[in-house]
């Protein structure tokens, strides 16, 4: 019988790390830097080349030795270690129970924001980050950006999720993870659109974003890889969005879905949203003049496709279009429609508008739990898995793994994403998604082998208005323990 398997062994050559593949002796995996090892592919081309069974081995031994090392840091999560009966993972199965639902970070009770209750939101944080919060002064905090400024100001940094549907969630990183994220996001992007990081772009928003630590450190680490530092410099015409200004809509949606918002509450909110909405719909001629005053330039536009396609339509209506522009422009779209209302050929219109190349446009799939990207392939149809986050395909209600999921040889399913990032510093790694994906461990036509999601997600809750994970229930009633 033949016992040789196959591992990922790091190797250095002229400075830079990579990886190999080579045989070895069927055996235990060596234990202690399995992590670090699978992270230290981010800048390596060949990265999505490794298959799922190739990474197997690397993976779990990672898992487990993420597990171990936060099991007894992160009180939600030695709660589950310990009502599932795990103590070792083995396999990817064994991770399965200990996959938080993304409700875990909305499981807060909005009583302690409504009233701005900042010792019990506090201690809400140390039930998911593995570092003790200590030394946060709670004197006169000034509401929750207040809040947030002195938790970044001790190197915890908390983002949050927009809260267009419900209450928001709140996601504690490090700062490792913040360094992790200037590293990814230009890695992601270059490999994805094919464009270098020669600092010879103006890039132009189109779409206001959220001023959260995330967000910001993105932006930045953009800039200093792709933006030309002597071109002018756009910013977004539009009011901060704060994790202040979120909650506050968050907070009087709800009550006002309750009955319990008053007259003048209500009528602040009617004028605060209306003044919003003229401050985005004035900032569309204005990108559009910025771009049209700059269009001799290499340019790099991002944004959602409903921002993009009305900066695009008013270029053209001021009387530009493809023969204008550099052919060497790119473009960053972030998410999917979002319930915007567009023509069928919006792609194709925004693309045509710019004169963006056919490999310079990008779309990553990501989300505010994820500490680390999925570029979509320029062969298209898929999005790309890097070999430090674990895809994990579970049923529709999140409780189990889909029937032949640790079959790599099965090429496409379809279920429930959940993923572990492996990157992440500043919380557990798992998370339980609401989107429904099809992955797929086949080849890619770029001839890659890695796995790959299908770009036909979607997401639970537009299927059937409502998405409900069965193990919620167990983190949202032990967060609300702390009370």
């Amino acid at each position: 019988m033949n016992n040789d398997t196959h591992e990922l062994s790091l190797i250095e050559s002229r400075g830079s790390v990579h990886w190999r593949r080579s045989a070895r002796r069927s055996g235990r995996e060596r234990m202690g830097e399995a992590v670090d090892r699978l992270m230290a592919l981010v800048a390596d081309p060949q990265r999505f080349s490794f298959s799922a069974e190739e990474l197997r081995a690397t993976q779990v031994a990672a898992l487990d030795e993420r597990f171990q090392e936060r099991k007894d840091r992160i009180k939600l999560l030695a709660l589950r270690a310990r009502d599932a009966g795990i103590d070792k993972i083995g396999s990817v199965a064994d991770m399965v129970p200990l996959l938080f639902p993304h409700t875990a970070y909305k499981s807060y009770p909005e009583s302690f924001l409504m009233e701005e209750r900042w010792d019990r939101l506090t201690k809400w944080l140390g039930t998911i980050s593995p570092y003790p919060i200590e030394g946060l002064d709670l004197e006169d905090v000034e509401g929750i950006d207040d809040w947030i400024e002195r938790l970044a100001a001790l190197g915890y940094f908390i983002s949050c999720s927009s809260g267009t549907t419900g209450k928001s969630a709140m996601l504690i990183a490090s700062e490792k993870d913040m360094d992790w994220s200037k590293i990814d996001t230009v890695n992601v992007f270059a490999w994805g659109s094919g464009v270098v990081p020669a600092q010879d772009r103006v890039i132009v928003g189109c779409a206001p974003v959220a001023t959260v630590p995330k967000n910001a450190t993105i932006a930045q680490a953009q800039y200093e890889a792709f933006a030309d530092p002597s071109a002018p410099r756009w910013h977004y015409p539009v009011p901060p969005i704060t994790v202040g200004s979120l909650t506050a809509m968050v907070v009087m949606r709800k009550k006002i879905a309750e009955g319990t918002a008053r007259p003048d509450e209500i009528a602040a909110f009617e004028e605060t949203s209306a003044a919003r909405a003229k401050a985005v719909a004035d900032a569309i001629p204005a990108t559009a003049q910025f771009i049209i005053e700059n269009r001799h330039r290499k340019l790099q536009l991002s944004g959602l496709w409903s921002g993009l396609w009305q900066v695009a339509k008013a270029v053209r209506d001021a009387g530009y279009g493809r023969a204008d522009f550099d052919p060497d422009n790119s473009i960053y779209v972030g998410g999917g429609l979002k319930r915007a209302q567009l023509p069928d050929d919006y792609q194709e219109y925004v693309f045509d508008t710019f004169n963006i190349p056919e490999d310079r446009h990008f779309q990553n799939y990501s989300m505010q739990e994820l500490n680390s990207g999925m570029p979509k392939c320029r062969e298209g149809g898929r999005y790309h898995v890097p070999p430090w986050i674990v895809p994990v395909l579970l049923d529709k209600s999140g409780d189990a793994l889909v029937e032949g999921a640790l079959d790599h040889t099965s090429g496409e399913m379809e279920g429930r994403a959940a993923f572990f990032d492996l990157s992440l510093d500043g919380r557990w790694g798992g998370v339980i998604t609401g989107d429904r994906i099809s992955l797929d461990h086949g080849p890619c036509k770029c001839g890659n082998h890695g796995p790959s999601i299908r770009d036909n997600i979607v997401r639970y809750a537009d299927l059937e208005g409502d998405d409900k994970i069965g193990c919620a229930g167990t983190v949202d009633a032990y967060v609300r323990g702390v009370a």
